[in-house]
This record gives C-alpha cells, sequence and structure tokens, in this order.
C-alpha cells in the first residue's frame, strides 16, 4: 500500500514539473512566431479532456489487475444441533450432537469464466486506447481550425490594408479636382465613403482578429501575439490515395475495432455462464468437553441445467449485440469513406479557385481598378473607380474565405492517421 501511495506521489511531482516546464517555456515562447505545428503540439500537451483520459485508462489498469481473480472468502460461524425443546433447550452441553462451528468458504469460479472476464478487462483498455487516439485526433484538429481562423482572418486584413493607400490617394485626387474647378463634390463625398467603408471592414475584421485569439488562447491557455509561416496548404502530409487505402487505420475508425472486441468478451462471458462454478467450504466444530470435535469439508457445483430461459437467453442477446457492433463498424467505414472522399474532393476543389484568383481574378481586379483610377485622374469619371474598387474589395474578401476553406479541410485530413507520417 505504501508503494503505491509514494509512487502516486511521485506521478503526482512529475506531472507537477512537466506542467511548470510547458508553462515556462510558453511564456518564454509568447512573442515568438507561433506555427500551426508547434500551436498543435502545445495544445495535445495541455488538453485537460486528455490529461482526463490519461487517468480515466490508469484506472482501467488498475480494475483490470483484478480481473479474473478468485473472490473473497466467506467466514461462517454458527452453532448445529442446538437444542430448543425439552429435555436440555438451549443449553450447548445438554447434547452431544451439539457444536459450535467456524468455517471457511471459497467459491471457484470456471476456468472459462475468469479468462472471459480477463478478456472483457482487456478489450476494455483497447476502447479507451482507441478512444483516446480520436480524442487527441479531435483536439489536434481543433487546435488547427483556431489557429487556421486567426491566420485567415490576419490574412483578411493585409489584403485590405493593401488598398487604405489607395483610398486615400482617391480622395485626396477628387478633393485637388474640386479646388481646381475640374471635379464636383458629389465624387469628393464619394470617395470619402468609400474610404469610411473600407475603415468599416478593417474594423470588422479586427473584432474578428479578437475573437480568433480568443479562440486560439482557449487551447494554448495564453494571449498569441503573432503566428509563424503557414504550412503549404496545397500538400497533404499524406497523399489522398494513401488515405483512400487506409481507412480501418485513421484514429476515427480505431475504437470501432475495440468495440468489436469487447462485444466478443461479453459473448465469451455468457458462453462462460454454461461452465459449472465450484466452491469448498471448510468447517470446524467444537463439542461439549469429554467429546472429540468434528471437522467438515464439502464441495458444491452449480448444475446449469437448465439454460434455455437463463444462459441461452444471455447468450442470444450478447450475439446480437456483437452483430450490431459488426454492422455499426461497417456503416462507421464507409461513412469514413464518404468523409474522406468528400474532404479531399473539397479540398482539391478550393485548391484550384485559389489558384485561380491568384492567377487571374486578383490580378484583373487589380488592373481594373488602377485603370479607372488613372482615368479619373485624367478627367474621366469616379464611378468606374467606385464599382471596382467594391469588386475588388469583395474579390479579396472571397479570397481569404477560400483561402480558409482549403485549410480547414487540410486540417480534416492531415490528422487522420495516427502516425508520425500523418504530423505535418
Amino acid at each position: 500500500m505504501w508503494f503505491h501511495h509514494v509512487t502516486r506521489r511521485v506521478i503526482a511531482l512529475g506531472q507537477a514539473v512537466v506542467l511548470t516546464g510547458i508553462t515556462t517555456a510558453a511564456a518564454y515562447a509568447a512573442d515568438l512566431p507561433l506555427t500551426l505545428q508547434a500551436a498543435v503540439q502545445q495544445g495535445v500537451a495541455q488538453a485537460p479532456a486528455l490529461m482526463a483520459h490519461h487517468a480515466h485508462v490508469a484506472s482501467m489498469h488498475e480494475e483490470a489487475a483484478r480481473a479474473g481473480r478468485l473472490p473473497d472468502p466467506t467466514l461462517d460461524f454458527g452453532v448445529n444441533n442446538f437444542p430448543v425443546t425439552a429435555p436440555g433447550a438451549f443449553s450447548l452441553r445438554s447434547d452431544t450432537m451439539t457444536m459450535r462451528t467456524v468455517g471457511v468458504t471459497q467459491t471457484i469460479p470456471s476456468r472459462a469464466a475468469r479468462d472471459a472476464d480477463r478478456q472483457r478487462a482487456g478489450a476494455e483498455i483497447q476502447a479507451a486506447d482507441a478512444e483516446g487516439l480520436d480524442t487527441t485526433r479531435s483536439i489536434q484538429e481543433q487546435v488547427a481550425d483556431a489557429w487556421i481562423e486567426l491566420w485567415a482572418t490576419q490574412q483578411k486584413r493585409a489584403l485590405l490594408l493593401e488598398l487604405r493607400n489607395e483610398s486615400e490617394l482617391a480622395v485626396k485626387i477628387a478633393q485637388a479636382q474640386l479646388r481646381g474647378g475640374d471635379g464636383n463634390a458629389s465624387d469628393a463625398l464619394a470617395a470619402r465613403a468609400e474610404t469610411a467603408t473600407l475603415d468599416n471592414q478593417l474594423d470588422a475584421v479586427s473584432a474578428d482578429i479578437a475573437a480568433a485569439q480568443a479562440a486560439l488562447q482557449r487551447w494554448l491557455g495564453q494571449a498569441v501575439a503573432n503566428l509563424g509561416d503557414a504550412p503549404d496548404f496545397g500538400q497533404l502530409p499524406v497523399a489522398p490515395e494513401r488515405l483512400a487505402q487506409t481507412i480501418d487505420q485513421q484514429a476515427p475508425m480505431q475504437m470501432w475495432q475495440a468495440r468489436e472486441q469487447v462485444a466478443q468478451a461479453e459473448l465469451d462471458q455468457a458462453l462462460a455462464s454454461k461452465h459449472p462454478d465450484w466452491n469448498v467450504s471448510f468447517q470446524y466444530g467444537k463439542r461439549a468437553p469429554y467429546l472429540s470435535d468434528m471437522v467438515m469439508i464439502q464441495v458444491g457445483v452449480t448444475l446449469p441445467l437448465f439454460t434455455r430461459n437463463r444462459q441461452d437467453r444471455s447468450i442470444s442477446a450478447k450475439e446480437e449485440q456483437w452483430d450490431a457492433a459488426q454492422e455499426a463498424h461497417e456503416d462507421a467505414r464507409r461513412a469514413q469513406r464518404e468523409m474522406v472522399a468528400r474532404a479531399v474532393t473539397g479540398w482539391q476543389g478550393w485548391g484550384r479557385q485559389i489558384q485561380r484568383y491568384q492567377d487571374a481574378l486578383l490580378p484583373l481586379d487589380r488592373d481594373r481598378t488602377k485603370t479607372a483610377l488613372a482615368a479619373y485622374r485624367g478627367g474621366g469619371a469616379l464611378q468606374p473607380w467606385l464599382d471596382a474598387r467594391r469588386d475588388e474589395i469583395q474579390q479579396r474578401l472571397n479570397y481569404a474565405d477560400a483561402l480558409a476553406a482549403r485549410a480547414r479541410l487540410w486540417a480534416s485530413l492531415a490528422y487522420l492517421l495516427p502516425t508520425s507520417e500523418a504530423m505535418p
């Protein structure tokens, strides 16, 4: 007992040292650019859900250590052949058959039952481990999503800030033309309104950045000053073809195999109920003085003879549950295959759109806006610039949304395989 107590103290002290080290390192690195990989590693290391899961698995190992053990023996004591009617009623000495007894009874479940108990405990631990893999994957994806949200929102702000100087230039041109007598007040007001609209959009994006920082802080436990370079979201850590071929190895599917093993272990327990259990009793009887004491040894065995409405019913129920676990596993496998196919298709589609934005849409809108502003400076109308300007702003916002959508799909695929090859 003292050894287990000391062990728990040592483990608790070790965890405290590790957490202190993580906190110190995090404080030291608070001002350094935070990469996606570093955010995911830090989020997983500090996730309370994973710490709770590890404690749960440790408790299951403790429970498994007693699986298949013999039950506690029973201490029996009493009086045998005690007279209750005359002559000699209620006397321990009036009858030579009266004796005080003390004994021990030990129940011995069948070997099949004990083996099934151990197998079920082991299967439940495997199921918990598989659930831990999926929990880790879920945390990795959620931390990555939080990082991506902040990164994409910062990209959106940068894209809008690139247009701020041009807005101010348009206002100056309109005011200069108005002072020179070539412009009109309507153009000057429209240019100023366009600048104010852009400022409103920038303020909204700044609020989104603050919200994204709070979401990331929820996982890291600290505010993030700036982000490091993003990984190449145009390349998956694992090839799409390999993802399609490794459905059963992916983290969300690991628990289904373990659930089948638990169902099989429960079925084995039901089958073991048809094996007889044994019990052994030993009693020592103390009789009156000058009479010999007596010893009794008794062996008992259960008789599972009438199983139709007892054991057979339980076995049938466990067989149905095992079949249900297999069918649920197959349904989950199909759903996972569909999810992977959809995510890969969506990721590839967003990649093509982003390439089109970069190669054609954004440069064309930029040229259109520049041309319209140059024409206005040369004496043309302001409205073509206003129209081109609004279209370009919307195109840049759409581009930022496309970057975020592709990155989120990338994150949903990057952590499916719980191996080093799946880590970006």
